[in-house]
């Protein structure tokens, strides 16, 4: 049943009708509901705060599931029943309704939040902070961005740019303040952060 892992006092629980494939790591306060399906290299990471997967969720192929405590307020991952996350998906302290669809090689950033039957299509982008209503369809490789969102394409970068300075990215996903121009002090602050918080691996416990 995959590698699990005890993380800061805190091991996995998967229920019984659930399935964690033998190369899957679970790692810390995650929760696997009945039915849930977790494939071949997903990670799920709790780090401090922990990650809810309801029933019947499809969790495939090298999908990453982080959750995180570094900003305030902390940032769980939490699917509700039946959510479809493709290969390859990355999700990052969010959450996401019931019978949502997150296609291959998207990314769900910090804080965003995905009503019920919203979907992600393959390659986009759904910034931090952003609420999707349900049953929302973001098209293939564009960011949607905002809370009343609106989807912005990559042929629009100027746009783009400042909608992503606006969001402050850096404050919500790691609570860092930072100048947007100041990118080396940024990403500098950022990592020190990421350090910390991923230091306490070392006491980890494999089960």
């Amino acid at each position: 049943m995959g590698m699990l892992i005890r993380h800061r006092g805190a091991q996995p629980t998967v229920d019984p009708s659930a399935y964690v494939a033998p190369n899957a790591t679970l790692v810390g306060d995650v929760r696997v509901g009945p039915r849930a399906r977790i494939m071949y290299g997903a990670t799920l990471d709790a780090e401090g705060a922990h990650i809810e997967i309801g029933e019947a969720c499809v969790i495939a192929e090298n999908a990453v599931l982080r959750a995180t405590a570094v900003a305030d307020p902390p940032h769980p991952v939490i699917l509700g029943d039946h959510v479809f996350v493709s290969p390859h998906a990355t999700l990052l302290g969010c959450e996401v309704g019931r019978c949502a669809y997150l296609a291959t090689g998207i990314t769900v950033l910090q804080g965003a939040r995905l009503e019920p039957g919203a979907v992600v299509a393959v390659g986009a982008l759904v910034h931090a902070r952003t609420v999707l209503p349900a049953e929302y369809f973001v098209p293939p490789m564009s960011v949607a961005v905002g809370d009343p969102v609106r989807v912005i394409g990559s042929d629009r970068p100027d746009e783009l740019t400042a909608a992503v300075r606006d969001v402050n990215f850096a404050a919500a996903a790691f609570g860092v303040q930072a100048e947007w121009s100041d990118r080396i002090a940024r990403y500098e602050r950022i990592t020190e952060v990421r350090v910390a918080e991923f230091g306490a691996h070392a006491d980890d416990e494999v089960l």
